[in-house]
């Protein structure tokens, strides 16, 4: 039985929930830490997509400019919305696909060239995309006055709306 991969796999839903909810509510182009919004989104799902797996053997998506994945750097291509959701599909897809692959005992192995176990990507990509989740929300929080809807677990999120606080679902406009 592969009890700890069930449970990561209910575990990791939930957070892909809610840094698309961050997407669906944050402004794209107000500057954290001096970069706009949508390259620290970028630059999470990114991490998700090379890191959850395997770092070290990773091809990059076809619209990765190097250094993309560091917000910090100058990039030519800028990414809508549209395009940042739909890598977080692809991501989410492929980290599901890749969990089903997985047992409880390889969990304690390290992937191919890979100095970490694939326990340990899969809490650091847990801690790295809830991190930079909350840094867009905190953003969107203090422009917006309330912070967006968190979801803890999969089977009791209710879309009632996309945010907590003094807003309410109808009156706000995204």
């Amino acid at each position: 039985m592969n009890e700890l991969c069930a449970i990561i796999k209910d575990m990791v839903i939930p957070n892909f929930m809610n840094i698309r909810t961050s997407l669906r509510t944050y402004d794209r182009n107000a500057l954290c830490c001096g970069s706009p919004c949508w390259r620290w989104a970028y630059h999470a799902i990114h991490s998700a997509d090379k890191w959850f797996i395997n770092p070290f053997v990773y091809e990059e998506p076809p619209f990765h400019e190097e250094g993309m994945d560091n917000p910090d750097n100058h990039t030519v291509v800028e990414l809508s919305d549209q395009q940042l959701l739909d890598y977080l599909d692809a991501v989410e897809k492929k980290t599901l696909d890749y969990i089903d692959t997985l047992t409880d005992e390889m969990l304690y192995e390290k992937p191919e060239n890979c100095r970490y176990t694939r326990m340990e990507l899969v809490l650091r990509q847990f801690r790295h995309l809830s991190f930079h989740t909350g840094m867009l929300n905190g953003q969107t929080a203090v422009e917006k006055g309330a912070f967006p809807m968190w979801v803890s677990e999969k089977e009791k999120y209710v879309d009632d709306g996309i945010y907590f606080g003094r807003y309410r679902k109808g009156t706000i406009k995204l």
